[in-house]
């Protein structure tokens, strides 16, 4: 699909582009953002990945905006930060990870989008539009997440234990996005759920509070707490809930 970008009026991309450019940088928004521009809902976290040093581009790109733009730099995850008008923009460069089974936190190294890709959680967030200029605007949708969003299916890219197992918090945010979308998840990741469902221990309980206020604040929440409990879940996050159906 190309030119995707062609009725989003945004100058910051243009800015993006005319910046990544100059120093011969390759990059692409990504996850969310992308997903809900083609699902055609407001989304004001915009991430932008680039084949090198995101935190360099952050700050170029901001100082092109405006000098007087805060930039918040996290050098540990190598990622920035700031606010324009009303919306945030993240940069990170493109990364490849790996996981120790003990924790939800990736050792990570460089690596292409291709690897970018690949370790996102599901197909519909897996998706990228180039803001590079000899192909500005054009999808890049290796896991074919736009069918997916036609069809309202949720799914891993790769193998769904190992999508789950690396982080097990997705599991949850599975059931947050098929609440939330009206999505039904796949049988095979859904089969993936319940064989990882141990694995949910090693997530601290404040993010796992964050999923379930989304899901309860999703326009049918009975969806999401039905998922939970189908998928063996909720005995574990919510025991004294699980306790009381029937």
């Amino acid at each position: 699909m190309k030119d995707i970008l062609k009725n989003i009026s945004n100058p910051v991309f243009d800015i993006i582009k005319n910046e990544a450019n100059a120093t011969k940088t390759e990059v692409y928004l990504v996850g969310g953002y992308v997903r809900d521009l083609i699902m055609k809902r407001d989304n004001t976290d915009i991430d932008i990945v680039c084949i090198g040093n995101g935190i360099d581009l952050a700050k170029n790109t901001a100082g092109a905006i405006n000098k007087k733009i805060k930039v918040s730099i996290y050098k540990r995850f190598g990622t920035a930060h700031f606010n324009w008008k009303g919306i945030d923009y993240e940069f990170v460069g493109a990364r490849k990870e790996s996981y120790s089974k003990d924790s939800r936190k990736p050792n990570v190294i460089a690596g292409t989008i291709e690897d970018d890709q690949n370790r996102r959680d599901f197909t519909i967030n897996a998706m990228g539009i180039s803001l590079n200029e000899n192909n500005y605007g054009n999808l890049i949708d290796p896991f074919d997440g736009i069918k997916d969003i036609k069809e309202k299916i949720l799914q891993t890219p790769l193998d769904p234990d190992i999508t789950f197992s690396d982080d097990p918090l997705r599991m949850i945010r599975a059931i947050r996005f098929a609440s939330q979308l009206s999505f039904t998840i796949s049988e095979n990741t859904f089969n993936g759920i319940k064989r990882n469902v141990e694995r949910i221990n090693i997530v601290s309980q404040e993010r796992i509070t964050d999923e379930l206020q989304k899901i309860m604040a999703s326009p049918k929440p009975s969806v999401g707490l039905k998922l939970l409990f189908d998928s063996g879940l909720l005995k574990i996050i919510f025991p004294e809930l699980h306790a009381l159906q029937g």
